[in-house]
């Protein structure tokens, strides 16, 4: 199998059963995982860049999607756009999380309380993506909303997700993740590894500044009660006014105990 580095991340979750698994509709969700927040339209050279596929099974699955609903093609400026097939997974999505409607009360009081924003999250590849954030009226973190998606290595909410995973899950994915961050690779897998021996103590990650210069951030991993995958929540603040001992001290110790409300903690 010509594996791309999600198809490699999803082997590291398991033994795959290659029998059943479709590479062709692999590669085509590949294309659509491409875009990144903020971002509204691709070409076929941005699609190759970032999937590593050839551009011939690029054109191919880019015209699949486009009939289908999940891509709309932009002559004029010969891109791609997502289209309202993937709004409304998306929706499906959000819609039959019973833990998100759930968290978002007890979110909105956490906000409050602590003056910064509060996400809930999962992973996605090798990233993780955002659920749902909620912000007090007093936050001035980054504006990180439902669909965003952030490094594992870097953010709070990845190192959470990597640390409760078993021995040989969290080995697979960190070669796969630093393969994946290039020369920066080695550093953010060892700073990675620091946060979760500091989880092992404390069960919590942080992330001192580490995916931006003005953001800390800490998180806790918890298991819903139904699905039983695990979740992350996340608290997130600027760097200037809210430094690391105010997410020691005050921060997470509340979102423990929030977790705790959720579903089964470590």
């Amino acid at each position: 199998m010509n594996a791309s580095s999600s198809f490699s991340s999803a082997l590291a979750e398991g033994p795959i059963d290659e029998r059943k698994f479709v590479v062709a509709l692999a590669r085509g969700l590949e294309l659509l995982r491409a875009f990144r927040p903020g971002e509204t339209l691709l070409g076929n050279r941005d699609f190759v860049e970032r999937t590593g596929l050839p551009k011939a099974t690029v054109n191919r699955l880019a015209y699949t999607l486009t009939v289908l609903g999940y891509l709309r093609f932009d002559e004029l400026l010969g891109k791609y756009a997502l289209d309202a097939g993937v709004l409304s997974l998306g929706f499906a999505l959000l819609s039959g999380t019973d833990t998100l409607e759930l968290a978002r009360p007890h979110m909105r009081v956490f906000a409050r309380e602590v003056g910064a924003a509060v996400s809930l999250g999962c992973r996605d590849g090798l990233d993780v993506i955002y659920l749902d954030t909620i912000r007090s009226e007093t936050a001035l973190t980054l504006g990180l909303a439902s669909g965003s998606r952030l490094s594992m290595l870097t953010s709070s909410m990845g190192r959470a997700y990597l640390a409760v995973q078993p021995l040989d899950v969290r080995t697979a994915l960190f070669a796969e993740l630093e393969k994946a961050a290039g020369a920066d690779g080695p550093a953010q897998v060892a700073a990675a590894k620091r946060e979760i021996e500091i989880f092992a103590r404390e069960g919590v990650c942080y992330s001192f500044r580490d995916w931006h210069d003005d953001v800390n951030a800490v998180a806790v991993p918890f298991r819903e009660p139904r699905e039983r995958r695990w979740l992350v929540l996340s608290c997130s603040g600027p760097a200037s006014s809210m430094g690391p001992e105010v997410f020691r001290e005050r921060v997470a110790p509340l979102l423990k105990s929030l977790a705790r409300r959720l579903g089964e903690t470590v």
